[in-house]
């Protein structure tokens, strides 16, 4: 059974930070596509940025130079680190999972077999 647990939600002032980590457990290779969605409640769920298993990054173009996406494979823990938030920042966020290393799923989050059950952030003005 493969779990994924986000932590590191909150409530902070524009421009504030916040650290989100997603652990992952259960029969999954370290060796697999991560990624980090967002969703505001009625509306749909978007990609965030991803860490294929080769290394490559990818970012939504609303987060490009403000998130930065790591891992320790070690831990088996996916981090997102955001700064400079914004009040459309906020939304759950979740962290999914792909066995298949290369992400051909991309920034879409149809498809990606493994979801955690989401860290609520909120961004004040």
């Amino acid at each position: 059974q493969v779990q994924l647990v986000e932590s590191g939600g909150g409530s902070v002032q524009a421009g504030g930070s916040l650290r989100l980590s997603c652990e992952t457990s259960g029969y999954i290779s370290r060796s697999v596509c991560k990624a980090w969605f967002r969703q505001v409640s009625g509306k749909e769920r978007e990609g965030v940025a991803l860490f294929t298993s080769d290394g490559e990054i990818r970012y939504a173009d609303s987060v490009k130079g403000r998130f930065t996406i790591s891992r320790d494979n070690a831990k088996s823990t996916v981090y997102l680190e955001m700064n400079s938030l914004k009040p459309e920042d906020t939304a759950m966020y979740y962290c999914a999972a792909d066995y298949l290393g290369h992400c051909p799923r991309g920034l879409a989050p149809g498809g990606y077999p493994y979801w955690g059950q989401g860290t609520q952030v909120t961004v004040s003005s």
